[in-house]
């Protein structure tokens, strides 16, 4: 079998897991270059062994890749696949890790020529930590990968990226794009937003702010764990899932005004069934997915 080789962009928490998994199961069999933001992250790419060459010039790093593995935020993406197209081989495959999926398809199907394929997909995993040196080889193990299946990239080039995936560990599913989008806002997009509105809420606490970081346990890191996560990531995501996520929020609103109305009136039986039904879906989900899910 003829070597593969990977290009990874952007070698951080998800590009640099990818690079450790896929050189772990594969050795010599892959040959993976890679580029990051900054030399201080290239060469620590490269000392950890999540690539096996990494440059700034992105002409070296792409131009004999069958797959290109797009990990930077949302809005980098189509710009940096602008600057890779002249360089790109015949029957290259592009994919991603992108959390939004319309968005940037919309813009690379204006771009690609025919012999230039896009697959879009989405690991479904992540930590609160970023940076190449919070990769972890077995990050994919067990979590949902989504690939999404209509961007017109013909089977043997979505074969090859499905099979990629599955070395990973990674439980593949397949979903459409607007489906993807509206399911990714609430089971991840909005939590985020969520942890850092509770955060932004403590902050705002005023003369109690002291107190309360005093009082502060397991219960509220845990629940705002995820507001760790990188800054220029989420911000790219509201910005390419505008409309899913505004109607979640909204909803969200709605839900939280509900409560409110609630706890005014005194109606503890409404307060009481609101954390019931939600314990009981809780722990339903809980028991169908097992763990298997690291949602971010």
């Amino acid at each position: 079998m003829a070597r593969l080789n990977l290009a990874i962009i952007g070698v951080g928490l998800i590009g640099g897991s990818l690079g450790l998994c896929l050189k772990d199961k594969l050795g010599d069999d892959i040959y993976i270059t890679g580029q990051c933001r900054t030399k201080s992250s290239m060469d620590k790419a490269k000392e950890l062994g999540a690539v096996d060459f990494v440059s700034d010039d992105i002409q070296q790093v792409v131009q004999d890749a069958d797959v290109i593995f797009l990990s930077t935020p949302v809005l980098q993406m189509v710009p940096m696949v602008k600057k890779m197209l002249p360089f790109l081989k015949k029957g290259a495959i592009i994919t991603d890790a992108g959390s939004t999926k319309q968005f940037i398809w919309n813009n690379l199907k204006e771009l690609l020529p025919e012999d230039i394929y896009y697959i879009a997909g989405h690991p479904m995993t992540g930590r609160e930590m970023s940076g190449v040196t919070a990769a972890k080889k077995d990050l994919f193990k067990n979590k949902c990968y989504v690939i999404v299946e209509n961007t017109g990239a013909p089977k043997e080039a979505h074969d090859k990226i499905c099979g990629l995936v599955k070395l990973t560990g990674a439980n593949l599913t397949t979903l459409d794009i607007a489906k993807h989008d509206r399911c990714a806002s609430v089971i991840s997009h909005i939590p985020h937003v969520t942890a850092a509105s509770l955060v932004t809420l403590l902050n705002r606490s005023h003369g109690d702010k002291e107190a309360c970081l005093k009082l502060a346990g397991g219960g509220f890191k845990d629940t705002t764990r995820i507001a760790s996560s990188n800054a220029d990531m989420w911000a790219d995501i509201c910005m390419t899932n505008q409309e899913a996520i505004t109607n979640h929020l909204k909803l969200l609103q709605g839900i939280l005004a509900e409560v409110v109305v609630a706890i005014e009136s005194g109606d503890r039986q409404a307060v009481h069934d609101f954390f019931a039904e939600s314990k009981k879906r809780r722990d339903s989900i809980l028991e169908q997915t097992k763990d298997m899910y690291e949602l971010i």
